[in-house]
């Protein structure tokens, strides 16, 4: 119980950049004032929290205003992709110190691969001069699908070889770091959710576009996981009841009609874009940018192909929306931004003519608040999520108990 108070209290604090004082967190946690007051001195002793002057409202003594400390703790995002592997270093509030990328590699086995990763996690942290005992861990986001009780990648796609690698394990073992580990989609909706704004949280549906389209999910201001953590694969969605054949067996799914290399394919099969020579993640950047820069152009072909997406995802998202009476649907993910001018020129209204809660409350649809390395960031953020979001399930007991 004393833990999740705690995260309640560092949670409020938070949430409130201009700070708040103890008579404020009382009331907005429902806790007693000595309570708050023990909890505060803690944080306070251990440099997680500052007091930042005073502020006088009615009569009374002036209340003491707390705030976060910024160099209180510190956490590493790592995101690994495909075609890039991207590194963060985040304090307290979410201010990136230091962001680096660099070619993901896939030549290598991957436990060297990561003990790599652990070497530039070192050098990034050296770099920035901080104590070591300040850095509360390491998150990690990558593709799908993952084991998030064992911190393992399963199979994920377009990184052969990874197939069952104990990610978590040889990461701690190679930074001396604990390690948090999850989906990149669900990272992504992390960093939505504490760098979105600040009246956006509650419930909304973060529609991932990488190599592969996915959903995160976070209901009541708290990230939903499911059962295995990989909460979101939606990639089954019917779109085009009369489109191609999925190797599911249906026709028409979200896989064979709106993934970025479906889209490229088609335009290549149009002859509006030069066949590729290996199909690499790269190629697909670079083609999926030609495809959205013809269709501005006012190439018509390239136009249908981008309008007949923003139709089969707004579908696909429909059902989504639906289903969870969420608020907002908020779109990212490192190819978004060639999709998103075509996109957020049709998804919004789509999504207002299918919603079956229109007349109760719209559905507000957005670009993610994250500008750069939002999968990188959020991976950071999982670590203070550990840190700072009350979570329910800290009440149980333990069954042994």
């Amino acid at each position: 119980m004393g833990d999740f108070n705690q995260a309640v209290i560092l949670d409020s604090i938070r949430r409130s950049p201009e700070g708040l004082s103890r008579v404020e967190l009382a009331a907005s946690a429902g806790l007693a004032a000595q309570t708050v007051s023990n909890i505060c001195r803690r944080l306070l002793d251990a440099g997680l929290i500052i007091e930042a002057g005073k502020e006088t409202s009615g009569p009374g003594k002036p209340r003491t205003i707390l705030r976060l400390n910024p160099g209180g703790m510190y956490a590493v995002g790592v995101h690994i992709d495909p075609s890039l592997t991207h590194y963060v270093l985040v304090d307290a509030v979410g201010t990136v110190l230091d962001s680096v990328a660099e070619a993901t590699d896939l030549a290598s086995p991957p436990e060297a691969a990561v003990k790599a990763m652990g070497a530039r996690i070192r050098r990034i942290v050296a770099r920035a001069g901080i104590d070591g005992e300040r850095i509360v861990g390491a998150g990690v986001a990558t593709p799908g699908p993952v084991d998030v009780q064992s911190g393992t990648v399963v199979d994920p796609p377009h990184m052969t070889g990874w197939n069952h690698v104990p990610l978590s394990e040889w990461l701690q073992a190679a930074t001396g770091l604990p390690v948090v580990m999850d989906k990149d989609v669900t990272a992504s909706a992390v960093a939505e959710l504490w760098a979105g704004p600040a009246n956006g949280g509650g419930n909304f549906i973060y529609v991932y576009v990488g190599t592969g389209i996915g959903a995160g999910l976070v209901i009541n201001d708290e990230v939903v996981r499911g059962s295995s953590g990989n909460v979101g694969e939606i990639g089954h969605i019917v779109t085009d009841p009369d489109g191609p054949e999925c190797d599911c067996g249906r026709r028409g799914c979200l896989k064979v009609t709106c993934m970025p290399e479906v889209l490229v394919a088609q335009a290549q099969g149009a002859g509006i874009l030069p066949a590729g020579t290996g199909g690499s993640v790269c190629q697909l950047v670079d083609q999926l940018a030609a495809l959205a820069q013809l269709a501005a152009d006012g190439n018509e072909v390239a136009a249908t192909i981008m309008t007949r997406s923003a139709h089969r995802l707004a579908t696909a998202v429909s059902v989504l929306t639906n289903l969870l009476d969420v608020d907002r649907v908020v779109f990212g993910g490192p190819l978004w931004p060639s999709l998103a001018p075509t996109h957020m020129a049709h998804i919004p209204l789509l999504l207002q003519q299918m919603s079956v809660t229109s007349s109760v409350h719209s559905v507000e649809v957005s670009s993610t608040a994250v500008s750069i390395g939002e999968e990188a960031f959020g991976a950071a953020c999982l670590v203070m999520e550990k840190t700072f979001s009350p979570n329910a399930a800290h009440l149980l007991l333990d069954a042994k108990g």
